[in-house]
């Protein structure tokens, strides 16, 4: 296997490879669930747009075509970010260099517009245009409402996220709010204050 490295100091300079261009290979099935709650956006996000990245440390692996990225990772897409600690970062390198996939691990945390979600592990299946977020789930969004679940589906394509109770595997053991037996997704919605209904019983 053919390895570069990039390193750095404590004033360390950040490794960026930027304007990748998209087009991803099919994500690997990541987890079954039940359970089921699902929430739109309207906001439409562009997918092919080229995706920045930066991190600490850099693993550039050939044979594999894929690149390794550890400490303070930032994937950028447009409004779309997404943080981790380590990342592999997968593509195809024929006549140009082609991202097909986003693997982030610990302390995974997406933010698009005014809605935040955090996991132990995501997955950015760009040709697909979903991210897939797996364990201790927690989506916040703009409006004050938290959805917590096992996996947590966005689709970027449509802008409905979908979040699951269980999930297979080690991280569904330990799926956040959850109650690992019956893989019930919990959340807490908002109400209309007692303002409100006196301004709406004024509306003609």
């Amino acid at each position: 296997m053919l390895s570069r490295s990039a390193s750095s100091g404590s004033s360390l300079t950040r490794v960026a490879l930027r304007s990748l261009v998209i087009g991803f290979a099919a994500s690997a099935a990541v987890i079954a669930g039940a359970g089921h709650l699902a929430a739109a956006t309207k906001v439409a996000h562009n997918s092919d747009a080229p995706v920045d990245f930066s991190a600490d440390r850099m693993d550039l692996q050939d044979k594999q075509d894929r690149a390794v990225l550890t400490g303070n990772v930032i994937v950028t897409q447009e409004e779309l970010r997404l943080t981790a600690d380590r990342t592999l970062m997968a593509y195809t390198n024929t006549n140009k260099v082609t991202l097909q996939r986003v693997d982030a691990t610990g302390h995974v945390v997406v933010t698009r517009n005014d809605e935040r979600a955090s996991g132990d592990v995501a997955v950015y299946d760009l040709n697909r245009k979903l991210i897939t977020m797996v364990g201790h789930v927690v989506l916040n969004r703009a409006n004050g409402d938290v959805l917590n679940g096992g996996r947590l589906v966005m689709d970027l394509n449509t802008g409905l996220s979908s979040m699951d109770g269980h999930t297979a595997g080690p991280a569904g053991a330990a799926a956040g709010q959850t109650d690992a037996h019956s893989g019930r997704v919990s959340g807490t919605f908002n109400v209309p204050k007692s303002d409100d209904k006196t301004k709406d019983a004024k509306k003609p």
